[in-house]
């Protein structure tokens, strides 16, 4: 394969492709590659003879062509890319070597990722988006590399300037089961000014979210909670302290959600709530109260993110002007929400 690189490039380079390489990450604005070995880090200078960006292409053809043992192996791989979903850990190892970002969000993306690889991902590429990525597998989450990347994404909140992405940092972090008892507290206590940083407690924890108080249940629908009955069942889940909690966290975020997605996730997550009821007729008997509740209960399982896509995707708006085109969705919703907390007469 024809290199063209300069001669003292070509040289460190190959003596460094001759030991045993685990990854690579390129500096651009600098000129400087880095290598991960079973050593510690090296870095090598690179001294560009043409084009910085052409310079840097066949750097990383370089690297492509010893990885993956095909020539002109940057473009080759490009392609493979797209099959990360059938990609051995073998292949995911060599991905690591090639200096490439989108090779790195691949790798952390990868259904066979361990923590091991992760551990290496992270050296060659630390960022939130690859964070949120690696923290979707269970073997990083148990393994070392999980509280460090949790750690990272609490830690780089404050910073995260799209609330989408900082909803799905919380999502990550709170569904790796690796966000502690005070740092929850802080989560939900900052929530109160951030509402989108609750959809990731009301996926993930909705049973144990910080209390609220309770409602009495009546004595008759106690009793037939006891006994299993699911419209029973979940009005007692609702009159729960966390239900309770579920109920006014759920009114707030559908105040204000930010952007779409905050939308679409927020109806899955009420539809899924209420969920044992979505295909059940109410008990007959039911009067008054408890057939209010019994209809605001139905009402709230039928939800999907469906309900918001024929507004949402006639408009780009987001924030309030988002808020005002969902009025005719969300304002019924709410009035549901609030006879399940009690505070509507």
């Amino acid at each position: 394969m024809k290199t063209d690189l300069a001669a003292e490039d070509a040289l460190r380079l190959n003596v460094l492709l001759a030991g045993e390489l685990l990854a690579v990450r390129i500096d651009e604005g600098a000129m400087l590659l880095y290598a991960l070995t079973p050593k510690g880090e090296a870095r090598i200078g690179l001294h560009p003879n043409c084009r910085p960006d052409l310079y840097l292409m066949r750097v990383r053809e370089l690297l492509g062509g010893h990885a993956l043992g095909s020539p002109g192996g940057y473009p080759v791989h490009l392609r493979r890319w797209t099959r990360m979903g059938q990609a051995s850990p073998k292949n995911l190892a060599a991905l690591l070597q090639l200096g490439e970002p989108e090779a790195v969000t691949a790798v952390a993306l990868a259904p066979t990722l361990d923590d091991e690889l992760a551990r290496r991902a992270w050296w060659a590429l630390p960022t939130m988006e690859v964070a949120r990525y690696m923290l979707g597998h269970a073997a990083v989450c148990r393994g070392a590399m999980g509280p460090v990347l949790a750690d990272f994404l609490i830690e780089h909140l404050p910073f995260e300037q799209d609330p989408i992405q900082a909803m799905n940092s919380i999502r990550a972090v709170i569904g790796a089961d690796l966000l502690d008892a005070a740092a929850s507290e802080q989560l939900w206590a900052k929530a109160k000014r951030r509402p989108h940083y609750l959809l990731g407690f009301l996926e993930h924890r909705p049973d144990a979210l910080p209390a609220s108080p309770a409602r009495t249940l009546p004595t008759d629908v106690l009793a037939q909670a006891s006994a299993g009955e699911p419209w029973a069942s979940l009005l007692a889940r609702c009159y729960a302290p966390s239900g309770q909690s579920f109920l006014a966290a759920v009114e707030l975020v559908m105040e204000k959600p930010p952007a779409h997605d905050a939308v679409y996730l927020l109806l899955d997550i009420v539809g899924g709530y209420f969920a044992a009821v979505r295909r059940l007729d109410p008990p007959p008997g039911m009067t008054g109260a408890s057939r209010r509740e019994a209809e605001a209960m139905a009402a709230l399982a039928r939800l999907s993110n469906a309900d918001a896509t024929p507004i949402l995707s006639r408009t780009s708006a987001v924030g309030p002007l988002m808020r005002r085109h969902l009025e005719p969705l969300f304002a019924p919703l709410l009035q549901h929400l609030r006879v399940l907390r009690g505070s509507v007469a």
